[in-house]
């Protein structure tokens, strides 16, 4: 399995290197796109925020829709002046799986060009930075920072039997209540250049994926650009994001299910299992269940591996309602660490959490985006149980407000943030010394789709 992977990695390399000097040929006319809409302290938050997730999409193959021929009007009888017919306006192409939107923002035309033995490859990438402000910063952060929140290429495989999706470049991972961590560092201390990469093999509505994958678990995306909002919430905070692994995807009828093999919390160690299953009874109305969890156990802790969250088992149940100008998706997450002595656990505890992420899209780019939600954690400090929070047994309550605009493929948004904490251990919560119990933030975001 790590053999596998370690080439499928060479091969991701590869492949991004030549078609990045590919693009410095003269691209193609690009054609219009229509993108459908921790551990135990401070530190730990952090950890876990940085790994936070971004839900697979479970699309078995695309296919770009052929421009249709303009044709001139025949005439019956000679005119002075012979008019013809206005040309058939060209088809949209069917939206790239990857990466994964869940709007306002969408993805720019792709740009598509021939790459020999690969076939036709597309293209897209987005540049954009972000400054930040808060209140009660922790000890050791300042209150403000400016840094770059990505500067990414997507290049994509999306027809036949064999297909790829490779992403690089330079990304920021801001998550509600944790602490900002540097473009620079995040990039060194979790995921690296290349972020997500995969092979992805496909037979009818069945395909197979091997390399570093999206997770199954969570209702938000990885990468600020994906979301309704900048950062990421406080239930994010506790799902893993990408998993080296093998993932299995079958759609039927009105059905789609996947299954993952994979390291869990990127912690190299092949022991995590994930599953999804959603129904969608018509276009505008879907239900998921989603578990996942490690069936053994793992002493290892770094930044991108917390020890307590790669040992967790995680459960959602998530509802989406996408209609006309509205996204309304409410759901539900259960976490627990179990008590394993082996590793170092030696009180587990548990999360429940619900939040309601919101969207509705008003005219001329303008959109509002509203995230509220709750946590809370199991256990207590008297009875050695382990801190998935602020504490054992703390809890939080965070809202975020988004308002967007976009315009052709440039766009700005700015997350207005609060997160209160409950039953906060003191040293632990927020401020110079962890006593506080508000965080208010304010993100914005700048930059352009290409």
């Amino acid at each position: 399995m790590e053999y596998l992977l370690r080439n499928a990695s060479r091969l991701a390399t590869a492949i991004v290197a030549l078609s990045m000097s590919l693009c410095l040929a003269p691209l193609g006319q690009a054609q219009s796109s229509a993108q459908a809409p921790a551990d135990s302290s401070a530190a730990s938050t952090l950890a876990g925020s940085a790994v936070a997730n971004d839900r697979q999409s479970n699309v078995t193959g695309v296919e770009f829709a052929a421009l249709d021929q303009q044709d001139s009007a025949p005439t019956t009888a000679p005119a002075p002046a012979a008019t013809s017919a206005s040309p058939t306006p060209a088809a949209a192409p069917t939206p790239l799986p990857m990466p994964s939107m869940s709007g306002p923002l969408q993805t720019a035309a792709p740009h598509e060009f021939p790459a020999g033995p690969f076939g036709n490859l597309e293209i897209t990438g987005v540049l954009s930075g972000m400054g930040w402000s808060e209140g009660n910063a922790v000890a050791g952060d300042t209150d403000t920072h400016f840094d770059v929140s990505n500067a990414q290429i997507f290049v994509q495989k999306t027809t036949g039997w064999w297909q790829f999706y490779l992403q690089g470049g330079a990304y920021n991972l801001p998550a509600l209540g944790a602490p900002f961590l540097s473009t620079t560092d995040t990039m060194k201390n979790i995921y690296g250049p290349f972020p997500q990469g995969y092979l992805k093999l496909v037979k009818g509505n069945f395909s197979a994926q091997i390399g570093a994958l999206p997770t199954l678990i969570g209702a938000e995306y990885t990468f600020t650009f994906e979301n309704m909002n900048v950062e990421r919430g406080l239930l994010w905070n506790q799902e893993n994001a990408v998993n080296r692994g093998i993932q299995l995807n079958e759609t039927y009828k009105k059905l789609n299910a996947s299954f993952s093999w994979n390291d869990g919390f990127y912690s190299n160690r092949y022991t995590w299992l994930t599953g999804s299953i959603s129904y969608a009874p018509n276009a505008s109305n879907t239900i998921a269940f989603v578990a996942g969890g490690n069936a053994g156990q793992y002493a290892k802790s770094t930044a991108v591996t917390p020890l307590y969250l790669n040992n967790e088992q995680i459960y959602n149940v998530i509802y989406t309602y996408s209609h006309e100008s509205w996204m309304i998706q409410p759901y539900f997450q259960y976490t627990n660490v179990p008590t394993l002595p082996k590793v170092g656990i030696t009180k587990g505890a548990s999360t429940t959490g619900g939040a309601l992420l919101l969207t509705y899209n008003f005219k001329h780019g303008v959109s509002l985006a509203a995230r509220p939600e709750y946590i809370t954690t199991s256990g207590s400090a008297s009875s050695g149980s382990i801190n998935l929070l602020y504490g054992p047994g703390s809890g939080a309550f965070g809202f975020t407000v988004t308002p967007s605009y976009r315009k052709d493929d440039f766009f700005v948004r700015a997350d207005f943030s609060v997160v209160h904490a409950t039953s906060s251990t003191p040293g632990l919560a927020f401020g110079p010394n962890g006593v506080n119990k508000n965080q208010p933030r304010g993100v914005i975001e700048a930059g352009f789709m290409f």
